[in-house]
């Protein structure tokens, strides 16, 4: 029961650094903090993505570029294009080990107001960092005494968290669910009420509405994240912007062809 709890504290706090940290402020800077913050949120995302982290500027170069091009062959990750999710997901580490080591040719409109921390990413996105993390959580499993099938089962997937999360939005989002909106691409809302993904899975909302910080539409789509961000603003930590400084992202989609 104790790695159970373990695999679900790690799923939901790497979640909630992906989704509040890297999607809402770096990505589509829904909302501004200090620098101070930003390095913190910096850090914590290490701490809790641990070996899965990704640079929240590569990560936010990415997605802008996944909702200018969705569904079309410059989709850094889209079902369309790969005969299964492992394929997409190789393409889109590819994609994204390019943006971070600046060897892919980025439009300019995807590369404003981004966070960068570089010294940082050096070591949070190293092997060696990942490693570390990678043979933490298999000492905690071992504490704990797991069972056999959870090496097998749940290890796995601490190892790859970020980008198993990855796959149930990029690849069946895209694929199953229904839709609020007419949008000119694939998207879908994966569940009807979203716990699982703390909002990540009403992705045809998103892509409606991207610069909206409440993934949630209809009154019982409920989005976990979104009372953080009130909590956060009421705090002084965040300050919400009615015009965010990111690329629109329904004008690029217009812009591309």
């Amino acid at each position: 029961m104790a790695v159970v709890i373990f695999f679900f504290v790690h799923w939901y706090a790497s979640l909630f650094c992906q989704t509040f940290f890297m999607h809402r402020f770096a990505a589509h800077k829904m909302f501004t903090m200090s620098r101070n913050w930003e390095r913190f949120f910096y850090v914590i995302s290490l701490v809790f993505q641990g070996s899965s982290y990704l640079s929240p500027r590569a990560y936010a170069v990415m997605h802008r570029m996944h909702h200018a091009y969705a569904d079309t062959e410059k989709d850094p990750h889209s079902p369309k294009y790969d005969k299964n999710f492992f394929s997409m997901m190789m393409r889109t580490r590819e994609i994204y080990n390019a943006i971070y080591l600046q060897k892919y040719d980025v439009e300019e409109r995807f590369l404003g107001n981004l966070p960068d921390w570089d010294a940082f990413d050096r070591i949070a996105d190293s092997w060696l960092m990942r490693i570390f993390w990678g043979a933490l959580y298999f000492f905690v499993y071992y504490y704990l005494d797991a069972q056999l099938w959870m090496y097998f089962t749940l290890l796995p997937i601490q190892w790859v968290m970020g980008p198993f999360h990855g796959v149930i939005i990029n690849w069946f989002a895209h694929l199953y669910g229904n839709t609020n909106f007419k949008v000119g691409d694939t998207s879908k809302n994966l569940f009807p009420v979203d716990v699982l993904m703390l909002g990540e899975g009403y992705h045809n909302n998103h892509h409606k509405r991207p610069l909206n910080a409440n993934f949630g539409y209809k009154w019982y789509e409920l989005d976990p994240v979104y009372p953080f961000i009130v909590l956060f603003k009421t705090l002084g930590i965040i300050k919400v912007n009615e015009v965010p400084l990111s690329v629109n992202s329904e004008q690029v989609r217009m812009d591309v062809k």
